[in-house]
């Protein structure tokens, strides 16, 4: 039988191995607020059920959350509206764009997935129920900093102000979406309210934190607390796998198999299910918006640790 690898050792090795590779891949510059950030930072977090944890780099430096955002509203728009929620919302890969309306009007305003800017958009929606942006805004917030177990977790004001002003796309499949009944709230409502969602400031630290539960069959297992059941936790990590990063999930299935949600902040969250939670963090992202050393180093971590669910 091989000996368990060192986790320390193996985060170091893999951090030391990224170094010459820090500042590959294209900044999100359509954020304006994003393309600011500096290329070259990189950070790695893990965090395992038995709550060691091993860190490199800049694990300790707040990053905008965006996209990774949709694993935790997804979660909790499960726990409001059970299996109700994929009457709105499809479970399939897209296999396309993760802003693309071609899609969305071949299937009548009913998304593929939840992690496609269109999906989230209804999934946020279906948190909205009737409530102000400013309560929602704070709901989510707020679960977020209970996962992670820091009030240090709070929306970038910039960020949400430079989404909004350059969402037109979103502001489409909004409104395209409310044409066909599939959104709820008035769209300016819903959308600030996915703006500032996908505004958080996080660290790879805090987000490996949040995760944790989706490890654990949905309980967190430092406090034991049932975030949500085994049964959505399943659920979840399997949408992750097959969408968590738009027309390029299966790619990173091949290379590091693990669910993944990827955000165009250059963080990626990766679950092992049983093991740990791993967020890692470096802004140049590839064609599909996937943080392009950030993956590398999945990979090489995955493939040191002997993690897959394969």
């Amino acid at each position: 039988m091989s000996p368990i690898p060192n986790l320390a050792a193996v985060v170091a090795t893999v951090g030391k191995e990224m170094q010459p590779h820090l500042g590959g891949g294209h900044v999100a510059d359509y954020i304006p607020a994003l393309a600011r950030v500096d290329g070259r930072r990189f950070g790695l977090a893990v965090i395992t059920c038995e709550g060691e944890t091993a860190e490199f780099g800049d694990a300790w430096m707040p990053f905008s959350i965006q996209s990774i955002s949709k694993v935790f509203t997804l979660t909790m728009a499960l726990e409001r509206l059970g299996a109700e929620l994929w009457k709105r919302v499809g479970r399939e890969p897209s296999g396309s764009r993760f802003n693309s309306i071609v899609q969305l009007e071949n299937e009548k305003g009913v998304p593929r997935n939840p992690f496609i800017n269109a999906g989230a958009i209804v999934v946020t929606d279906a948190l909205m129920a009737g409530r102000e942006p400013g309560a929602v805004i704070a709901d989510i917030r707020d679960t977020m900093r209970g996962l992670a177990d820091t009030d240090a977790i709070d929306i970038d004001k910039e960020v949400a102000t430079s989404e909004a002003a350059t969402g037109f796309r979103n502001y489409s499949l909004a409104n395209f979406m409310r044409g066909f009944d599939n959104l709820k709230s008035p769209v300016e409502d819903t959308l600030q309210t996915y703006f500032h969602q996908c505004s958080m400031r996080i660290s790879c630290r805090q987000l490996a934190r949040a995760g944790l539960f989706l490890a654990n069959r949905g309980v967190d297992p430092l406090t034991k607390v049932q975030v949500t059941t085994a049964n959505r936790t399943r659920r979840i990590n399997a949408v992750m796998m097959t969408c968590g990063h738009y027309d390029a999930s299966g790619e990173f299935a091949f290379q590091v198999g693990l669910p993944g949600k990827s955000g165009v902040g250059g963080g990626i969250l990766t679950i092992v299910p049983g093991k740990a939670a791993i967020a890692v963090w470096s802004p140049g992202l590839n064609e599909a918006g996937t943080s392009h050393v950030g993956a590398m180093a999945l990979e090489s971590l995955a493939t040191k640790m002997g993690w897959s669910v394969f």
